[in-house]
């Protein structure tokens, strides 16, 4: 992991006088040596407040046998918290000038997404979504703000593409007040409608000017941020363990949980981070479709540390559910995450049939492991890691034999 406090000799910003205020232009998609801020990891680990509110009340709401509907809050909930770390890092990448404005009006985004994160436990108890409402007000009036400077700065179709954003931010924003006023039985189809529409305004507000966002930027920030609900999901799962052997002195019990789920996580970081994603990122609309296809990335990945803590809860009997039930909190995300991650990243680096078929093969095989019984998450992280293993052999093998290949040929 690497940061910036300054911008690096040759980037065009190094130039630029350290005024406290600047005019928010482009930046370049071709610069050199972009790296994550400081400011953007601070973001980040604020986030990690509202996903940790998240994945323990889809904890409770599963482990008192409410699964289908704590799954649809958590879908609502995490949609929010995901779509505003989008709209930011996506903006950042583009038009970072790191002045105290700039910082300022960040900040009162992370605010932003504290109070959402204060309205988490209503929203899913009392399915009452002021405050989590708020949060976003706050949020996205701090992201209009930064679009109306960008306006301000540009010209052309980059102003109208500005301009766009603003509008479509703020008519998205007063449609999501349906979730305050609206009947209860209504607001899943709000949801569904809002969540379309918002990700709709950016193809629409880039369709003749897009920004210059920095793939490898963007490759990084999304992997900071994999790693950051990957590292919230280790958290969450020890303390469940340590809680468990604590209380009821299950260790015997909750050690096949805490090694397959200790091997899932692993597995899951390296799957993500074997292939430099970057050099697929080359058009809005491959942008666009890999950005998007992160939030089942990020929700599963959380979703699998909930998982582990209700299958804590059910080995040592604080959870009302069946150990199929609770075995399934931790294979169905893993599976999903497995799948999405080989959809996203993966396919498009692998050679021949047998490496296609590695993480979708691992997927149905860790969805049959579900109905293993109390051996269900460990035989989980074990094909998980045999995934890694196999997957790693097969792309060694293919090196090998290209090499072989390239010394035998004859010199011209």
């Amino acid at each position: 992991m690497t940061s910036r406090s300054t911008p690096a000799p040759d980037s065009p910003r190094a130039s630029e006088s350290p005024r406290p205020l600047r005019r928010l232009t482009a930046r370049g998609r071709g610069e050199a040596h972009r790296t994550a801020t400081p400011l953007e990891l601070f973001f980040d680990l604020c986030f990690v407040v509202a996903i940790a509110q998240a994945g323990v009340q889809l904890v409770h709401a599963v482990a008192e046998g409410h699964a289908g509907e704590g799954i649809l809050d958590y879908a609502m909930v995490f949609f929010a918290i995901w779509w505003a770390w989008m709209n930011f890092t996506w903006f950042a990448s583009a038009y970072d000038n790191d002045d105290a404005l700039y910082r300022v009006v960040t900040l009162v985004q992370i605010a932003g997404v504290l109070v959402l994160a204060a309205g988490v436990s209503r929203a899913f108890e009392e399915h009452e979504f002021l405050t989590v409402w708020l949060g976003y007000v706050i949020m996205r009036v701090a992201l209009v703000t930064q679009w109306l400077r960008a306006a301000r700065s540009s010209e052309g179709p980059e102003r109208t593409m500005a301009l766009r954003y603003v509008v479509g931010v703020l008519l998205c924003q007063i449609g999501w007040a349906g979730l305050v006023v609206l009947p209860e039985d209504g607001r899943p189809w709000v949801f569904l409608v809002m969540a379309i529409l918002e990700m709709c305004v950016p193809p629409y507000a880039e369709k003749d000017h897009p920004t210059s966002w920095h793939p490898r930027h963007i490759a990084e920030r999304y992997g900071l941020f994999t790693i950051i609900v990957l590292g919230e999901t280790i958290a969450a799962a020890t303390v469940a363990v340590k809680t468990g052997i604590d209380e009821n002195d299950a260790l015997g019990e909750l050690l096949p949980i805490a090694a397959g789920g200790l091997l899932i996580i692993f597995a899951a970081w390296w799957i993500y981070f074997v292939v430099p994603i970057h050099g697929h990122l080359r058009s809005n609309q491959q942008a666009f479709l890999w950005g998007y296809g992160h939030y089942l990335v990020f929700a599963s990945a959380a979703a699998i540390g909930a998982g582990l803590e209700v299958a804590v809860e059910q080995a040592v009997g604080k959870a009302h559910i069946s150990t199929l039930a609770a075995s399934a909190a931790v294979t169905l995300p893993t599976a999903l995450y497995l799948l999405t991650v080989w959809a996203l990243h993966s396919r498009y680096f692998k050679v021949g049939i047998a490496q296609q078929l590695v993480l979708p093969t691992t997927a149905l095989l860790v969805i049959c492991c579900t109905f293993l019984g109390e051996w269900a998450v460990l035989a989980a992280g074990l094909v998980s890691a045999g995934a890694v293993a196999t997957g790693t052999t097969l792309t060694a093998r293919m090196t090998s034999r290209e090499n072989r290949q390239a010394a035998q040929a004859p010199v011209s």
